[in-house]
């Protein structure tokens, strides 16, 4: 990696997320970007639950800091932004130290508490308040977990407070939220931008156990102690940014009515901007905050790439041997060849709790049709095509609040033609797939100079970072033939799902 110019003035995105941490420094104008980034486990010490340990996590963000920081040299750094994975839940002791583990959003131990409450009148009022559908991901059903099965732990907790509010605390001594993390909590009046009583009632929590909910553009002062120790000169202010969800869709450059961000890694999410919150009366979607004149709405699926990384280890498919080889890249051509259908062989790959748009964290995985003619790839190919089956169904929720024109996709697995083909095809919409690999973190440095007063717009501030937001692939426009197939496997999955009634009455 070079230094940035002596001349340069530089921003710096932080990128928390599920499996790793990321720090990526941008130079005004486009003339210098770097990157670093540390790994950490996610933990299943128990069915259901998926734990990461908070300071494991920070050690990690602090190592990628000290790189990045050495990198910036003697270049003016005029802020730095963050964003972290939404949904975790971590309890603090008086001291501000973990009591539990993180609970991320993948944790499905509140399952039983989210159905419970989920299609009550209280579940819908809350989710018309909050944003924030009804499910085990969000702090409410956790927090309701722990009332009811863990009241010991609970009764050590001082703080309860989500993955961004601990990045925060030990970046600026601080403990505030801000909120659109605070949103994606299930606990937040999106009116009043302030917890819900209610809701807080419902959770089983106090209003002084949670942190103050300030704007996502508001800046605190980076630790005096921590900036002498990572080298960056004079005072350096944090912004606090928002969820990795809203700012992705900022670093895409999805930031109208109409075009459409779609991430899609291990998991995937289908998100929209809109200039004021909206709950739409189907229970579909979620509300997050992005900025004061910006909300996020959209959906988000469990089960992404982890689906066909799921597939190679069950069919034993070991390309490890394989000079230069890609494992899920090379797994996905034998897919290739597989007729559109994948010959009746149909997968609802929910293999972690699945979110939208059922919402639902209790309804397991199956492949439906099976044959003995379906060999392992016909298994990779509707994998595949579930995933992206899934996502064209928050896609049409999405078409219901504004015509959607273009989806702008980002994510890893793009480099996989066949995911690019299946996915175009699946959601009928033209798509450009991003240069992403750095769109969480770009969009936490964009809401950075936002916040800062350093630029006009959100629009404005991916510009002067050096980020086309109309830039990407080349307009993949899917063949009419290969939509209409899809179409018509669509519309026949729940003939098939009729055709397993005989088999339920037999064993009634």
């Amino acid at each position: 990696m070079a230094q940035a110019p002596h001349d340069a003035q530089v921003v710096i995105g932080l990128d928390v997320g599920t499996t790793a941490a990321k720090v990526s420094a941008f130079a005004l104008g486009g003339r210098w970007r770097v990157s670093a980034g540390n790994e950490y486990p996610l933990q299943q010490p128990q069915t259901g639950w998926e734990v990461q340990e908070p300071e494991v996590m920070w050690r990690a963000l602090r190592e990628g800091l000290v790189e990045i920081a050495a990198e910036v040299g003697a270049a003016e750094v005029i802020g730095i932004g963050v964003s972290t994975a939404m949904h975790g839940l971590i309890g603090l002791d008086a001291d501000q130290r973990p009591v539990t583990p993180l609970l991320t959003w993948a944790d499905s131990r509140a399952a039983e508490q989210a159905m419970r409450l989920r299609d009550t009148e209280l579940g819908r009022r809350l989710h018309r308040t909050s944003g924030t559908p009804i499910h085990s991901m969000s702090q409410l059903t956790k927090l309701r977990w722990f009332a009811e099965n863990d009241p010991e732990t609970a009764s050590a907790v001082r703080w309860w407070v989500g993955l961004k509010d601990f990045v925060l605390l030990q970046l600026t001594g601080r403990l505030v939220t801000e909120v659109s993390n605070a949103s994606g909590t299930g606990l937040l009046d999106l009116a009043a931008r302030d917890w819900s009583d209610e809701a807080l009632e419902v959770a089983g929590v106090r209003r002084e156990q949670l942190p103050p909910v300030l704007p996502t553009t508001e800046a605190l002062l980076l630790r005096p102690e921590l900036a002498a120790d990572l080298g960056l000169p004079g005072e350096v202010r944090v912004v606090l940014g928002a969820g990795d969800g809203p700012l992705g869709n900022l670093g895409v450059g999805a930031l109208e009515p109409g075009v459409v961000g779609l991430s899609l890694g291990t998991s995937g999410a289908v998100r929209m901007v809109t200039d004021r919150p909206y709950v739409d009366e189907r229970g579909t979607l979620f509300c997050y905050n992005l900025a004061d004149d910006a909300w996020v709405i959209g959906g988000a699926i469990s089960n992404g790439g982890i689906v066909v990384r799921w597939g190679g280890d069950v069919f034993g498919v070991d390309f490890a041997d394989e000079p230069g080889g890609n494992p899920d890249g090379m797994l996905l051509e034998l897919a290739r060849d597989v007729p559109i259908g994948a010959d009746g062989l149909i997968a609802l790959p929910f293999l972690m709790a699945e979110r939208a748009p059922l919402w639902n964290p209790t309804i397991p995985g199956a492949f439906l049709g099976v044959r003995r003619s379906h060999t392992r790839e016909y298994f990779v190919r509707a994998a595949v095509e579930g995933v992206a089956l899934m996502l064209s169904t928050v896609v049409d929720e999405l078409d219901r609040v504004s015509p959607i024109r273009q989806i702008r996709a980002t994510g890893g697995v793009f480099r996989s033609t066949l995911w690019r083909d299946v996915l175009a095809a699946a959601l009928g919409r033209p798509l450009v797939v991003t240069d992403g690999a750095e769109g969480t973190a770009l969009g936490a440095a964009a809401l950075t100079l936002y916040g800062l007063g350093r630029s006009a717009s959100l629009r404005d501030a991916l510009i002067m970072l050096g980020a086309d937001p109309d830039a990407g692939s080349d307009e993949l426009v899917p063949d009419p033939a290969d939509v209409a197939a899809y179409r018509a496997v669509r519309a026949g999955i729940p003939a098939l799902l009729a055709r397993y009634d005989e088999v339920r009455t037999l064993f009634s």
